[in-house]
């Protein structure tokens, strides 16, 4: 891989992954509601999920998602209501959860399903593999060094929104602090959704 195509690529990593978006949203809600340690699952669930997804695009599964319109669509509106629900969670919430608790948790495993509902997720690993794997000589020793980094991308950010979130705990519990935090987190979320319905659905590669 030449320089321009690392930086390049540092640059995508970047802008995708400390942006806002539904990961970093939900990431600063939970530890904000439950705590830094109660959301570290969640954190952890994202670069696994994505992992999973960019692994699928790389090797060409990916496409068979994106040549079936109806699949595609599917995937891009059920995404799309799985946001709404959480945000609707998300406005009715104005207490703070302790960590055993169940109130406005994704589980590790719902974390891992969000992101291939997440057509933002689809479109960075599609750009990635289309992008800068395929048709590479160097296929192999490219995946293994893009995939670890993207992981820590997504990782760190997730991880820096959380901290964030944690850091609000002892400001929030006064008054009506939390519940206007949880809606703002909420109305991010459905713009997220509305933003997310004019994503193009991108065409697989032959």
């Amino acid at each position: 891989m030449t320089a321009a195509e690392f930086s390049a690529l540092m640059l995508v990593a970047t802008a995708t992954s400390f942006t806002p978006g539904p990961n970093t949203t939900l990431s600063t809600a939970l530890a904000a509601n439950r705590g830094l340690k109660a959301s570290l699952h969640y954190v952890l669930a994202v670069p696994v999920g994505w992992g999973l997804l960019f692994t699928l695009c790389a090797f060409g599964v990916g496409n068979i998602v994106t040549q079936i319109p109806a699949l595609a669509y599917a995937v891009k509106y059920f995404g799309i209501a799985y946001l709404i629900w959480l945000a609707s969670k998300l406005w009715k919430s104005g207490q703070l959860s302790s960590a055993n608790e169940s109130q406005l948790d994704v589980t590790f495993f719902q974390g891992i399903l969000l992101q291939f509902l997440n057509i933002k997720a689809w479109m960075l690993a599609l750009t990635v593999a289309s992008g800068w794997l395929a048709g590479q000589a160097d296929f192999y020793a490219r995946y293994f060094m893009i995939l670890p980094l993207m992981l820590g991308f997504a990782f760190f950010s997730n991880l820096l929104y959380a901290s964030v979130g944690s850091l609000l705990r002892e400001w929030l519990k006064k008054g009506q602090r939390l519940l206007m935090f949880n809606r703002g987190m909420a109305c991010i979320l459905f713009l997220t959704s509305l933003w997310l319905i004019s994503f193009p659905v991108q065409q697989g590669h032959s």
